[in-house]
């Protein structure tokens, strides 16, 4: 029976029955459950603790060039005060003497600096390589750039987001100084103080949504469609704040200093970058399957985004 079949009919075939399995999942609320389940997959925990690792490795020397560029290149003591100001706000209680050690080390030996960036190098290839690979099998695509490229991609990534994340301290220092020039006169520095922080929270949503789209775009190895990149940036930047923004206030639940000891700070960034990796996977799984680009669209008649280019 089969022998009368021509190809088209069973590649028809299979195509329905790939789709009769995707069509229950259509409705935003079936991709969410579908990138909830996800969220659950043993790999995803995998990408997810190498990502946040490799983080923590590369959080202090990514903030000692910072302090290194604001108070010895640019001699911009606005946003080095800035830069210290958000660091005493996310770390723990207790994180002063690693400030003071970051400061000091800011004002130290050019040497120390200069080590620091080739540590920024090779850590951020460690950020971007688990990400891409998981990226990758998110879109759908199947082959994964080889050692040498995704150095060169993870470079270029660590400066495109490093600039942003300057970018962004310094439209929060010009913020902090309209903010003092116009409300300096309240008695009740409480106010201004919360006032400011306010501003810089709503200043980091579009570069934290900024960041996302430029790691969805240019860090898998195919061609994403930008009208999917973009939600799924969107949906990256905007649960990332939201997250930070509930974690701040329910920081003190955890905690850290007296479960952990000296090592607080090390489990509270570890444990923010795993949560940040995992959000990061997420907004570009749920979009992946609203545009049936997904690793799961490896079944016959759903497309791949490596296929779109």
């Amino acid at each position: 029976m089969f022998q009368h079949l021509s190809n088209g009919d069973l590649v028809t075939g299979q195509a329905e029955r790939a789709q009769s399995r995707i069509d229950p999942f259509k409705g935003i609320g079936g991709r969410l459950v579908l990138s909830l389940r996800y969220l659950f997959a043993t790999e995803v925990h995998v990408y997810a603790f190498s990502i946040a690792a490799n983080v923590y490795l590369s959080f202090f020397p990514f903030t000692l060039l910072l302090l290194t560029v604001c108070l010895r290149w640019l001699h911009w003591e606005g946003a080095y005060r800035v830069i210290l100001e958000l660091l005493r706000i996310h770390l723990p209680v207790g994180a002063d003497s690693i400030i003071r050690n970051l400061t000091q080390l800011a004002q130290g030996r050019p040497r120390l600096q200069l080590i620091s960036v080739v540590m920024l190098f090779f850590t951020s290839s460690g950020v971007f390589l688990p990400l891409e690979v998981a990226l990758n099998h998110v879109w759908g695509i199947r082959r994964n750039r080889n050692f040498l490229k995704n150095q060169a991609m993870s470079f270029f990534l660590a400066v495109v987001t490093g600039l942003m994340a300057f970018l962004s301290i310094l439209l929060s220092t010009a913020a902090q100084w309209v903010l003092t020039f116009t409300f300096g006169w309240i008695p009740s520095q409480g106010v201004v103080a919360a006032v400011s922080h306010g501003v810089m929270e709503m200043i980091s949503v579009p570069v934290a949504v900024s960041i996302c789209f430029v790691i969805y775009f240019f860090l898998p190895n195919g061609r994403v469609p930008v009208n999917q990149v973009l939600p799924a940036a969107m949906i990256g930047g905007v649960l990332t704040e939201l997250v930070k923004l509930i974690y701040m206030q329910t920081k003190p639940l955890f905690r850290f200093r007296e479960v952990y000891g000296p090592y607080a700070i090390s489990a509270t960034l570890l444990l923010w970058a795993y949560g940040a990796a995992l959000i990061l996977l997420f907004g570009a799984h749920l979009c992946a399957h609203g545009s049936g680009i997904s690793a799961e669209a490896g079944m016959p008649g759903v497309q791949r985004a490596e296929e779109l280019r």
